[in-house]
Formats: C-alpha cells, structure tokens, sequence
C-alpha cells in the first residue's frame, strides 16, 4: 500500500518513503541493501546532517507507472545491533524537511487504536495525534477486507471519533485477501466508513503482489486504478483541508542535539 502511494505521490514531485518498522519486519531494508544505500544508520542523531547525506542515504524506487521515488530504511545485515529510531513525528518531519522533498509516505506500524486508548490513560499526546499533527498530515488506515478486520477498524474509527481527530482528511483503505465480491459485513463497514471518513478506497486482490511483493513489475489493471484512487483521494483531502495548491509546509525550528549515554 505505501509503495502504491508513494509512486502515485511521486507523479506530482519529489517523494520519499520512510520506514519507521523494526528491521526484521520491515519489507523495504532488502530493498536499501541491493542498492548499497547507507540507509539510516549513515544519519546520526547526534550531528547535524546535510541534504546531500540524507539524500545519499536513500535507495531509489519505481512503480508500474515509472515514477521514480526514494526509500529511507534500515538496511543493515539481519544481525546488526537494532538502530534506535525516534518515535515522536516531529523527528520524522524534520529529516523529511532537510532532505527536501515535497511529499512523504511514513509507512508506520503502531497499533492505532491502541495508541490512542493508553495516550488518553496516561494524559500524553500519544503517537497518533502526533501524526495528525503535522503539517498536511493526511493518515491513511490499512485492514484487510474481512468481517473481522473491518469491525476492527471500524474500533478505531471510534475512537478517533471519541479524541477529536480530524476523520474528514483520514482515507481508508480495505485490502482484499483474495477474488470475489467483499462479504456483506465488509460492504456494510465500507458504508458506514464512507459517510465518517474523506474516503474509503478498495484495493483489489493482486496474485502478483502476492507472488512477487514490493517487487511486482506487472500489475493488474484494476490494481493500477485503485491506486490512482488513493492517491486522489489523498491529495483532495489535503486540499480540501488546506487549499489548492497546497501552501508551502512551515520549516520545522531545529532540534537540540542528542546528548550520547554515558
């Protein structure tokens, strides 16, 4: 789903894709190291780093429709030491702003629902609002589309409801696991989702993704129309929210330096 995006995005400007997930299970470190990118243990969070470094940093990507973007990654040997990556938003939008590029695809893993539920437990701002947050942040919310993963994600529908979160510039996405018409509780939760949400997209099941991944050259026909849809529907309800054309993102101020463990 983010490489789709990603190459939808890269059609309209410069793009890149931020891995934010553990390395070893994470798809894209394979990726980083067939090129002989650095990846992001070459950007210590204790220097400052230059655009030329973060960009050097990156593997480059194209999708069917040969847009070309990058990918920042871990891409070390399965058994580097794990890197120790910052969780709050703001980190990312930073990198993001040195390395110069217009638009970002920060392929996330943290459980949502659940984020939001200890966020309001504790009185944190929690790692989903900071993702709202940002500048032109525009989630989009991935389930399989099955009776059991739409009723989950309808869970975390409401509870972005219940924090106030911005549903209307939220997409969703429900990804088929196989052919065939959707079953009824899934046709169901689409509805209700499409009346909450700016969009609800429907990715078809796709036997070359499945067989080849991230690497799959060929791709059906309707694989290539749903994801021309997700990228509209992300960037009208970006524009939507902010305008058209989008005004040019705020500079993030710079960050103090880490200071190294003793």
């Amino acid at each position: 789903m983010a490489s789709l995006l990603a190459a939808g995005l890269a059609a309209s400007g410069p793009t890149v894709l931020l891995d934010l997930a553990p390395r070893l299970s994470s798809p894209w470190p394979v990726r980083v190291a067939e090129q002989g990118a650095d990846g992001l243990a070459a950007l210590p969070p204790d220097q400052p780093l230059t655009r030329t470094a973060v960009q050097q940093a990156c593997a480059t990507a194209a999708g069917v429709n040969g847009a070309r973007w990058q990918v920042l990654a871990d891409g070390r040997e399965w058994h580097a030491q794990p890197l120790t990556l910052p969780e709050p938003p703001a980190a990312w939008y930073q990198l993001a702003a040195i390395g110069g590029w217009q638009a970002v695809v920060a392929d996330t893993v943290h459980p949502l629902a659940h984020d939001i539920l200890a966020a309001r437990c504790a009185g944190e701002l929690g790692l989903t609002r900071g993702w709202y947050g940002l500048p032109y942040a525009v989630p989009v919310v991935c389930a399989a589309a099955t009776t059991d993963g739409v009723q989950a994600l309808q869970q975390a529908v409401m509870a972005l409801h219940a924090e106030g979160m911005p549903l209307n510039r939220t997409v969703v996405v429900l990804v088929a696991t196989g052919d065939g018409r959707p079953p009824a509780p899934v046709r169901a939760g689409a509805t209700m989702l499409t009346a909450r949400t700016a969009a609800v997209v429907h990715l078809p099941y796709d036997p070359h993704i499945r067989a080849h991944g991230l690497m799959a050259a060929r791709l059906r026909t309707r694989t290539r129309q749903a994801a021309a849809q997700l990228t509209r529907a992300v960037l009208d309800a970006a524009h939507a929210a902010w305008g058209e054309p989008l005004p040019d993102a705020p500079q993030p101020a710079p960050l103090p330096p880490a200071v190294p463990a003793s």
